[in-house]
């Protein structure tokens, strides 16, 4: 937590006040909100795209047993690991924590490091709609027969041009895609180019982001993974392998869990597997210190807070 928390002074808050605490991993972003919910009655509300699924509180760093006795926390944990959850998903949940906090007459505190999280709630969305059920129906189809190479095909065929703006790699964003087309016969790129939609346009937004030095960072990285082996992250892994789940899925991306799995599939030795983690750990640690040092300045006013 920074040093200067007790310093730390939020002005001029309203009932519908939103206190938005930001950052890279391991930078102190939950202890700070502990702080601040305690200080202003506030809640905590999860905006990490890995700390909401099940499974992984250690390897995701999500708040403790002792931390949601403490104060309130709401969408930790919610989604079950086999759920490729989507940034619609959690903005919907979100926005009707807020307004419950709201209603409670308590302040909301949301916390966490996934930058196109907070962007959504404090800029806005897309205007694209939800795609009907028939449609997901038939992309899943294909990729179950054909994986994402053959999704990749059937978009770069009718839709060249938002094949262009995703990673033929990347199965969510593929997916996604071909749906919205399908669906609606528009290309995302025609989506994207119309006015965003806020989808909680009542919201007085108080922004602070935590950006400390890259070497203190990355120590900190370190640090916390080898917490997280003590505190039983293996054992996690082990768990979560055990459902066989298709590596694409968001859980299984969450740093540390594929590095893991392949130590415990005998492909390298728990040494080798410790140290690609945290070495995964500090290079997305560095592009979340890139993306709010740059991007997050253009979406909102924020307050940064060295550490």
């Amino acid at each position: 937590m920074p040093k200067d928390i007790s310093m730390l002074e939020i002005k001029d808050i309203k009932p519908n006040s939103v206190i938005v605490i930001a950052g890279p991993t391991a930078s102190g972003k939950s202890a700070l909100a502990i702080e601040v919910a305690k200080k202003y009655n506030g809640v905590i509300i999860n905006a990490d795209a890995s700390q909401v699924y099940q499974g992984i509180p250690i390897i995701s760093a999500a708040p403790t047993v002792e931390d949601r006795k403490e104060i309130e926390h709401l969408l930790y944990e919610i989604f079950p690991p086999q759920k490729n959850g989507t940034v619609t998903e959690w903005l919907d949940l979100a926005v009707a924590a807020i307004r419950e906090t709201w209603q409670k007459g308590k302040i909301p505190v949301v916390v966490g490091g996934t930058g196109f999280y907070i962007e959504s709630l404090v800029a806005g969305v897309s205007p694209i709609p939800e795609t009907s059920a028939k449609v997901k129906k038939q992309v899943a189809e294909l990729l179950d027969d054909g994986g994402v190479d053959a999704v990749y095909a059937k978009l770069e065929k009718v839709d060249a041009a938002a094949a262009q703006m995703v990673k033929p790699k990347d199965t969510t964003r593929v997916r996604r895609a071909l749906e919205i087309f399908l669906d609606t016969g528009k290309s995302i790129a025609e989506w994207f180019n119309m006015p965003m939609v806020k989808k909680l346009p009542e919201a007085d937004f108080k922004i602070f982001v935590l950006l400390p030095e890259l070497k203190n960072l990355e120590a900190k990285c370190a640090e916390r993974f080898d917490k997280m082996m003590r505190d039983g992250a293996l054992d996690e892994v082990k768990n979560l392998m055990t459902l066989h789940l298709d590596a694409n899925l968001p859980a299984m991306k969450a740093i540390g869990v594929a590095e893991l799995s392949d130590f415990l599939r005998g492909k390298s030795s728990e040494e080798e597997a410790v140290n690609l983690a945290k070495l995964h750990t500090r290079q997305y640690a560095k592009r979340q210190l890139t993306w709010f040092r740059n991007r997050m300045r253009k979406t909102a006013e924020i307050q940064i807070i060295n550490s």
